[in-house]
């Protein structure tokens, strides 16, 4: 064992078996002759986004969103997810504009969206005069996710309790 052997498993030492029933991803490297394609189709089938009662987060995202009486009021654009926790923040909501103008972002809190199979998307009861005065940011600007006044700011705007 040469000296860069010994001092890479000092650093890194071997991975313990893992428990039973557990999988290990294993790099391929590219003189195995494997591509992108045949790697997504040798780790299963990824195209099972959704079950009974799990979604992927890449198919919330682009969802309608409608009130309960059935009128579109937007898109989820954005879901936020809180590292720590693993909790659903927030989502990040579309409501219109048009070729891009006007077209303004505005967080909404994961609680009040319900998924609603009946109209195939998330339904939210926010009247438009909360909206007019919803905290929201432009395409163009940038909004400070990790600013946990930002987000008990937009809490209180709601009404709603706090995921933290």
């Amino acid at each position: 064992m040469d000296v860069l052997s010994v001092e890479i498993e000092r650093e890194f030492p071997p991975i313990a078996e893992p428990p039973f029933g557990a999988s290990v991803c294993k790099p391929l490297l590219p003189q195995e002759g494997l591509n992108m394609a045949t790697t997504q189709t040798a780790s299963g089938d990824l195209s099972k986004r959704e079950t009974f009662g799990l979604i992927g987060s890449d198919k919330v995202e682009g969802t309608e969103v409608y009130r309960s009486n059935g009128d579109r009021v937007g898109t989820i654009d954005r879901v936020m997810i809180d590292k720590l926790s693993g909790q659903v923040a927030y989502a990040v909501m579309s409501f219109g504009g048009f070729l891009g103008i006007g077209d303004d972002y505005y967080p909404v809190p994961w609680s009040l969206l319900t998924y609603n199979e009946r109209l195939g998307g998330y339904e939210v009861n926010i009247s438009d005069q909360q909206l007019k005065g919803a905290p929201k940011f432009r395409k163009d600007e940038s909004w400070e996710y990790e600013d946990r006044g930002r987000e008990s700011a937009l809490y209180s705007y709601y009404g709603a309790t706090p995921y933290w």
